[in-house]
Order: structure tokens, then C-alpha cells, then sequence
């Protein structure tokens, strides 16, 4: 019996046919990656007009096919000629052991190319199938189309017919590497991880770009970060990650020594928001991405927002900004990222004690004339290290 992965997508049908092409053609290849990143065996992937099919024995494959961005949905399929009498026979088949005694079932059926019966014809034909194997075995049949014990899905196409008994729910988004690349602020607390996966899930390649604040914080800090962006690259197997690890710290040294205490936090912020700029310059990246959530910390209040990135021309991204922590942290579980979020790291010890909320841009820029700031951001670039994910 030959086996296959249906895999399904969403967006990419509503595209005109070239971008359609392109990004079909993407998704193979995502999907590719996936599979021999996990190892799992596959013959080839195909693709049909709202398909794409992955020859394979290894039902993992479907699994490893879901969490590819751009995959709505995937089912690990048996698959038999295109004729209504081979469908059920199949379905009969998969039946067997599947539907047992006490439980109803139903068929759910869906045709597309041309044949000389209907979704519903299929439909009946293969209920027919299954109920008379059901009573060859003992077994009393029981039908119910609402809310059914079991369910058997039969998709029919042209060529082939595809049965299978389950649908793994898929990742969503569009294809990683069609919608260009972008820097993102990484640290290894919750929010930015999160913040980098929901713009990879839109299809964008990320840089990840981690300012070092040592000596404010210990290298806990640091290990905890490169965990999240290694756990991040598990989403993007055939998309390795360039990381920039830039220091920081004497930066906010020089905050603390010659601008107002209160402000340390925004200083650091446009510093940060300044060498990443110079890097999504340097990589021919088009925005930079950030963990940013309205109002949950003192920083992310709107003014302070505004004062952060007044007069800097670059396009930032917050991905977060009207979510509440627990939809961050619901996202975070799934995505792999919490349990290493929460490990303890110490805090930044830069941080003042009662820091600014409600900063006006003039006076962020009055202080940033206190110092020669790009000549910080300059040594920072310079002194950057590049690397990639820790395993």
C-alpha cells in the first residue's frame, strides 16, 4: 500500500499564480529541510493544485511537515486509484480494529477533478463499505454525521484517492524566506523569543541580534538567550541563523556616569535600536523586530515607546504590542521557548530604581547630546561578535 503526507496551505492560494509558484515552491523546500533535519525518510514531494504530497512510509512525517510555517494542515494518508469502489474498499479497510463495537463513525468526503459521481456518491459508497465490513465482523454499525466516535476522511482527486483517519493541525503563516529578512532584539526572557517566532511565522528570516549588558548582567543571562535563539532555529532548519552578540555593557556605564539615572533603561533601549539599525543595514535586513508589549513594563509605556525611537527613521516591528502576558506565555509553551525563558538569570543591574514612564523625545535626545553616541555605537559594531545557535 503506497503511503503519502497530504500536506495543506492557506494564503498562498489567494496569490496570483507566479507568487503562488514561488511560494509553493518555498514550502517544498522548507519542508525538505524539516524532514531531514529530524530524519525522516522520504522518497520525494510533490505538488498539485492545492497539494503537495510527500512519499513516505513514516507517519512522524506528518508531524514534522506541520510545524513548517505556511502549513495549515497535514495527514499521513493511504492512497488507492481514483474509482469509487477502490475508496471504499479502502475505507473498509482502515475501518477494520478503527470503529469497534459501541462507537458510531462517519465519512467525510470531498472530490475534486472530474468524475462521474459526487463528494456525496463517494460519501454513501464508502459508509455502504464500511457498514457491511462492520457487520461481517459482529460488529453493530452505527452512523452519525454530527458528532460521530470515528471519523474516516476520503479526499479524492484525479488521479488517486487519499484515506486517512486523522489531521494534524499545522503552524499557519506564510513561507519562511518570501517575505525578506529582518533584525530581531533577542534577550532570553519571554517576550522577544515569542516576538521573533510570530514574525518568522509571516515568513520573514530573522537575524538575531543579542546586546551583551556584562558586567550588568552574569553570563546566565547570555546562556539563557542563546538557548532561546537555538530553540527559535528548530522552526527554520534549512534557515541558519547569523547571530550578533554586541557589548553592551560599557554603553551602560557611560548612561550611568553622565546622563540622568532615570532614563538608563531608554538610552539603552535607542542604543540598542541604533546597532541594530547599523546591522539590518550591513545584512540588507527591512525592519527591526522587538518583544515589545504595551504597557507591561515600565519602558513600554507609549510615551517612552515614542521617546525610544523618535527621530530614527527605521521600520520597528512589535509583534506583541497588544498582547497580555498570557497570551505571550501561551505562545511561548508552544513554541519551545518558556521553559527556558524562566530559567533563573539574575536581572540587569542597570536598571534604576525608580525609572522614567512618561519620557518626552526631547529630553531622551537632551541627554543623548550628553555623550557621543554614535561613537558608542560604532565600538559596539566594531567589537560584535557573529556566530551561530548553540545545539
Amino acid at each position: 500500500m503506497e503511503n503519502v503526507v497530504i500536506l495543506r496551505y492557506g494564503e498562498l492560494a489567494l496569490k496570483s499564480t507566479g507568487v503562488r509558484n514561488w511560494y509553493e515552491k518555498t514550502l517544498v523546500n522548507n519542508t525538505s529541510a524539516m524532514l531531514e533535519h529530524r530524519g525522516i525518510p522520504y522518497s520525494r514531494i510533490t505538488r498539485e493544485w492545492g497539494r503537495i504530497f510527500i512519499d513516505t512510509d513514516d507517519s512522524r512525517a506528518a508531524k514534522a511537515a506541520a510545524d513548517v510555517f505556511g502549513v495549515v494542515s497535514t495527514s499521513f494518508a493511504q492512497v488507492t486509484d481514483a474509482t469509487i469502489e477502490s475508496a471504499g474498499a479502502l475505507c473498509a479497510q482502515l475501518a477494520e480494529g478503527f470503529v469497534v463495537e459501541g462507537q458510531s463513525f462517519a465519512i467525510r468526503s470531498r472530490r475534486t477533478g472530474n468524475h462521474s459521481f459526487s463528494s456525496r456518491d463517494l460519501g454513501m459508497k464508502c459508509g455502504d463499505a464500511v457498514w457491511q465490513m462492520l457487520e461481517s465482523n459482529g460488529i453493530t454499525p452505527s452512523v452519525d454525521l454530527t458528532n460521530p466516535d470515528r471519523e474516516i476522511f476520503v479526499e479524492m482527486r484525479q488521479t488517486k484517492a487519499y484515506v486517512f483517519t486523522q489531521t494534524i493541525e499545522g503552524v499557519g503563516g506564510l513561507p519562511l524566506g518570501t517575505q525578506g529578512k529582518m533584525v530581531s532584539l533577542v534577550s532570553g526572557g519571554i517576550d522577544s523569543p515569542v516576538a521573533t517566532w510570530l514574525l518568522m511565522k509571516r515568513g520573514v528570516e530573522i537575524v538575531p541580534v543579542y546586546c551583551n549588558n556584562s558586567p550588568y548582567n552574569d553570563d546566565r543571562a547570555r546562556k539563557r538567550t542563546m538557548e532561546c535563539i537555538s530553540a527559535l532555529q528548530e522552526w527554520c532548519p534549512g534557515h541558519p541563523f547569523k547571530v550578533y552578540e554586541v557589548p553592551n555593557g560599557a554603553n551602560l556605564g557611560i548612561f550611568i556616569d553622565k546622563c540622568s539615572r532615570n532614563k538608563t533603561c531608554l538610552l539603552c533601549k535607542r542604543t540598542m535600536y541604533r546597532i541594530a539599525a547599523e546591522i539590518m543595514n550591513k545584512e540588507g535586513a527591512s525592519g527591526i523586530v522587538t518583544g515589545s508589549s504595551l504597557g507591561q513594563v515600565a519602558s513600554q509605556t507609549a510615551a517612552n515607546m515614542h521617546a525610544e525611537f523618535y527621530g530614527l527613521c527605521i521600520p520597528i516591528y512589535h509583534p506583541l504590542i497588544g498582547l497580555d502576558k498570557n497570551e505571550i506565555i501561551d505562545i511561548a509553551r508552544k513554541i519551545g521557548t518558556f521553559d527556558i525563558s524562566i530559567q533563573q538569570a539574575g536581572s540587569c543591574e542597570a536598571v534604576p530604581i525608580h525609572p522614567e514612564v512618561k519620557a518626552g523625545f526631547d529630553s531622551l535626545l537632551e541627554e543623548e547630546g550628553k555623550i557621543d553616541i554614535d561613537d558608542l555605537v560604532k565600538k559596539s559594531i566594531e567589537n560584535a561578535r557573529v556566530s551561530h545557535p548553540i545545539s
